[in-house]
């Protein structure tokens, strides 16, 4: 049942241990064999249970724990839309974060900036058509060389 015989051995000194502990417990209703037969089944299971977690105990210990998944804010940082958003003119980027990230309307930026609704409306189309470039060469660049 373990597949080792000196884990075998350790298993039945167990048993017998354990039989004679609970001596007083053994109902003659039942053969002493079946009893002791029972108990070995038991502490079989236990040590393969113990092993197992052993053996996973020892293999986290080896290769150590796990790295900590990477921090998102770190990840959207390092994007290729934040670095060319960074490149658009100032207006232009403080409208579209305003609109995509804080979810305002044209007309509350506008009041916002102190600027027309079509003031607005043409930088935020400024910014969306210079990302886009920027944004479908960055794309292409990463399809030819993958390790950019």
């Amino acid at each position: 049942m373990l597949g080792d015989r000196a884990a075998a051995e350790d298993c039945a000194q167990d048993t017998f241990e354990r039989a004679y502990k609970s001596w007083a417990s053994w109902r003659p209703d039942a053969p002493v064999e079946a009893w002791l037969h029972r108990i070995a089944i038991n502490v079989a299971i236990s040590d393969r249970r113990r092993f197992r977690l052993r053996e996973a105990g020892e293999l986290i210990r080896r290769l150590g724990r796990p790295a900590p998944p990477p921090d998102p804010t770190a990840l959207a940082e390092r994007s290729d839309l934040i670095r060319e958003l960074r490149k658009l003119p100032t207006k232009q980027a403080v409208a579209l974060v305003m609109r995509h990230y804080h979810g305002y309307n044209n007309r509350e930026i506008a009041a916002a900036l102190g600027v027309a609704e079509q003031t607005v409306a043409s930088r935020m189309a400024a910014a969306r058509k210079q990302l886009q470039v920027t944004l479908a060469d960055t794309r292409e660049r990463k399809m030819v060389d993958p390790a950019s």
